[in-house]
């Protein structure tokens, strides 16, 4: 769809990415999908989040062509939902962090999703999920997905928002601890979520792929969008000390739209002390800075955060390191 197919995996490699080590440890442990009980038609003016509450774990969801202005969150496991494309099935929504709720409280980052995914082994294919609230430099961040649930896919799918398009759970211990009694409870799970992205289009501006999951992005474009603040990051790992997956981005393409200048995009930045983040034989275009990565401003995270980068081209930050990550 967004990448030649042709040109995957065409030379053969021992490298294993980190999601499949997941599935092959903990395929006992992970929730065994069901064989397909049914399929379930929607019509463009459906209700989906009464669709998704309603479908049975192993159901698959068709989505037809069209536009679905709708703020959804699935909580059946085992679920498969499958659009007509990318281009032709959209989910979108528009709330953002300074929005205000009829309790007059801010929405924050991590209610603005137009979709969140809050069950195990969910699966999603040929479909876009849209978060349209626009000019985040005063709205703050708009988040498209959320992704709590473990042994997630995303197939040929593309995530378009500005800042904070995508959040991989879970949210770093600190923040499950602010959000207790604010955020529902599997909004605050605290497994973190093993989840695979291949052949994606990922859209954003300023940390637009972000949190503490682990998570491989294979064959995925990652585009960044002009920003007001003309300044940019793909990724902002938030993983503890403790985790030892985080994410692997490989065989990805950085590219850019019309607007971003040179060297004004960083591939990544430590959200939080540990964060942990690979890029793998991946193709990076003049948007990005020389440097790679930022240690976020005013912390010292270079002397913490785990980023590699394979190959490792001349004149990034000496603390990258070059490699493929922990083993």
């Amino acid at each position: 769809m967004y990448m030649d197919k042709t040109r995957l995996f065409i030379h053969k490699t021992d490298f294993l990415t980190k999601f499949d080590v997941f599935v092959k440890k903990n395929r006992y442990n992970m929730p065994k999908r069901r064989g397909v009980r049914g399929v379930i038609s929607v019509r463009t003016d459906s209700d989906l989040q009464k669709i998704f509450d309603s479908a049975a774990p192993g159901e698959t969801v068709i989505l037809p062509e069209g536009t679905f202005r709708q703020k959804c969150k699935i909580t059946t496991p085992g679920l498969t939902v499958v659009g007509a494309g990318a281009d032709k099935t959209v989910l979108i929504y528009d709330d953002y962090a300074k929005k205000i709720d009829e309790a007059g409280m801010e929405y924050v980052t991590f209610r603005t999703w137009t979709l969140a995914v809050c069950a195990d082994g969910v699966t999603m294919r040929d479909l876009a999920v849209v978060n349209d609230a626009g000019h985040p430099e005063r709205k703050g961040q708009e988040v498209a997905l959320t992704v709590y649930g473990d042994n997630f896919r995303m197939e040929n799918c593309r995530l378009t928002s500005t800042q904070d398009t995508l959040f991989s759970g879970p949210l770093p211990p600190d923040l499950i601890d602010r959000y207790e009694g604010f955020l529902s409870d599997d909004l605050r799970r605290d497994t973190p979520g093993r989840q695979l992205f291949e052949n994606c289009l990922i859209e954003g501006t300023v940390d637009f792929i972000f949190g503490s999951g682990a998570a491989v992005f294979r064959s995925c474009e990652i585009r960044s969008l002009p920003d007001a603040r003309k300044r940019g990051y793909a990724a902002a790992p938030s993983h503890s000390r403790e985790q030892t997956e985080g994410f692997v981005f490989q065989n990805c393409r950085f590219t850019r739209e019309e607007g971003v200048e040179d060297g004004s995009v960083f591939l990544a930045r430590p959200w939080r002390d540990y964060g942990l983040c690979s890029f793998i034989d991946c193709e990076i275009g003049p948007h990005i800075s020389p440097l790679g990565y930022d240690p976020w401003e005013g912390t010292h995270r270079d002397e913490t955060a785990r980023f590699y980068e394979s190959p490792l081209p001349p004149g990034r930050v000496p603390w990258v390191k070059k490699g493929s990550g922990p083993s």
